[in-house]
């Protein structure tokens, strides 16, 4: 402790969590990976700090260089070390049954997505029966939290101080995205008044989503239900059906969650 009572940063801590906010954007490239050049944008660190982050992480088996692309990836290692705990979380226990029964009652893929930090993370899909299926992301997607209707959705259930400290902290990654913290903003505003995070222009064109937030058992936004399917698939008249559905399946979500407690 400081003189005045304040707690002194632990030794280390910072260099721990710049490796871990370089580990979470080589996350979001997947198996594409990601150029350096890219990393250094994402996490506004030095070029010489990320270079030589990546480089220790390369040395350790946590993080690989493509020799063709010269691009980075998350190393074979982290998967290996994952299956140290193969147990799936309450939260997907939970779900699993309403994603399935309201994809079928709909007809459109579903994706459960989970808040981890400042992103989000696909962690299921079930695709519906309707002849055009909308698969605009895989399970393992992680995407900055507020450029998609999850994200968007579960920021809105944010306390505003908040979501607005995230969206800034996120803003410098939104340029990859196509969208700008006053956007975002303004797509939360709207969210938080319909009670439910709605894309009219989905990550796929011509696609639009919409999702419902899941809270935790400590009342805080923890993931979010969405449907994505092709725009004239979700009407002013649909688009009500669709969120009476997907706020029905969180709200059942949330209330298994407790019992499992």
């Amino acid at each position: 402790m400081t003189g005045d009572g304040r707690q002194e940063p632990r030794q280390g801590a910072q260099a721990i969590r710049r490796a871990l906010s370089v580990l979470r954007i080589l996350a979001a490239g997947r198996e594409e990976g990601v150029r350096l050049s890219e990393v250094v944008q994402s996490t506004a660190l030095t070029r010489p700090t990320v270079h030589r982050i990546v480089h220790v992480l390369i040395e350790e088996g946590i993080v690989e260089r493509n020799d063709k692309s010269g691009r980075y990836a998350i190393g074979r290692q982290v998967p290996e070390l994952a299956l140290a705990r193969q147990s799936r979380t309450p939260l997907l226990v939970a779900a699993e049954p309403h994603l399935l029964k309201v994809s079928q009652q709909l007809g459109d893929t579903l994706f459960l997505t989970v808040r981890t930090g400042l992103d989000t993370l696909c962690v299921a899909r079930r695709i519906g029966a309707y002849p055009i299926q909308v698969l605009s992301i895989e399970v393992g997607a992680r995407r900055p939290l507020g450029v998609s209707s999850a994200g968007v959705a579960i920021l809105a259930a944010v306390p505003a101080p908040d979501a607005r400290k995230i969206v800034a902290a996120n803003q410098v990654r939104f340029e990859a995205y196509r969208t700008t913290m006053p956007i975002v903003l303004e797509q939360i505003q709207a969210a938080r008044r319909r009670g439910y995070g709605l894309r009219d222009i989905g990550l796929v064109q011509g696609t639009k989503s919409l999702s419902a937030w899941i809270r935790g058992p400590d009342g805080q936004p923890a993931a979010a239900i969405t449907l994505s399917t092709i725009r004239n698939r979700l009407n002013p008249r649909r688009e009500s059906e669709v969120a009476e559905a997907l706020i029905g399946a969180a709200h059942a979500v949330e209330g298994a969650i407790s019992l499992a407690k």
